[in-house]
């Protein structure tokens, strides 16, 4: 098995985050131009298990509106949802004018989970190859922006996370047995997304591969990336002035606290302030 070239330095955690923060306020006047002109954005992320596609959806995400960009991260699907053309599903899910939509894992799944699970036929599989660039090439020509990145992460990465998710007690829910699996079937999953690539790795919507090793420098250089590859710009947004503070009557009077049911005061218990 090929090695990858060995990791670069790390990044200095102020400078990590100086960056992050800026490329975030960059997204924010992404948001803001898609929202005021009514683009449509459809940004997909796919890669194997722990390969660190859930931490840069959150980064992206976390100072844009849900009202504006949404996480479509399906479940398995239903037994009616099974006897759906292929891409129903995901179709509901995709943006109206307006709206950014971040797939955490896509349509995609039929070219690897499903592949190398045995979860659909090889007949499936060929006629996915098949219809998926078209598909996507239709979502392009209705005025859809369209971007796929697939996080490229190491075996050895691969296991170091799964390891550190089985001790630690807030991620151990991210560790299931079809992740385990995965990792008895490391070279299965890389034949399935080479194949994957031969077929929807095109001029029209190609494929971003983002070295994902080191988590911190995969999510800026994908944010860095997708900013790049969007000709948004500076909006106009409504100016919004705080009015002084309002000089109060003095008639209102505030119920008794003991009326209401207040949480109890948590804090006070770890600082010892119990009085």
């Amino acid at each position: 098995m090929a090695k990858k070239k060995a990791a670069k330095s790390a990044l200095a955690r102020d400078v990590y985050d100086a960056e992050l923060f800026r490329l975030q306020t960059e997204l924010v006047k992404l948001q803001e131009w898609v929202r005021v002109t009514g683009a449509r954005v459809v940004i997909v992320f796919e890669g194997r298990d722990a390969a660190g596609k859930g931490g840069t959806i959150k980064r992206i995400t976390q100072y844009l509106s849900p009202r504006v960009a949404r996480i479509a991260a399906l479940p398995a699907p239903s037994d009616r949802e099974r006897g759906q053309w292929y891409y129903q599903r995901y179709i509901e899910h995709l943006p109206a004018k307006g709206e950014i939509v971040l797939f955490d894992r896509s349509w995609y799944n039929r070219a690897g989970v499903e592949k190398v699970m045995g979860f659909c036929t090889p007949a499936e599989h060929a006629l996915f190859l098949r219809q998926t660039p078209i598909f996507e090439q239709m979502l392009i020509e209705d005025g859809v922006i369209l971007r796929k990145y697939w996080f490229s992460v190491s075996d050895d990465e691969q296991l170091r996370r799964f390891r550190s998710r089985l001790k630690d007690p807030v991620r151990q829910w991210k560790l299931s047995p079809m992740d385990l699996e995965s990792v008895y079937r490391w070279e299965d999953y890389s034949r399935a997304k080479d194949q994957m690539m031969v077929h929807t790795d095109t001029p029209l919507s190609p494929w971003f591969v983002v070295e994902s090793d080191v988590k911190k420098h995969a999510r800026l250089n994908m944010i860095a990336h997708l900013l790049s590859t969007i000709d948004y710009y500076d909006v106009d947004t409504p100016k919004v002035k705080l009015p002084k503070r309002p000089v109060l009557s003095g008639d209102y009077v505030r119920p008794p606290r003991e009326l209401s049911t207040y949480v109890d005061d948590h804090v006070a218990t770890l600082i010892g302030d119990t009085d």
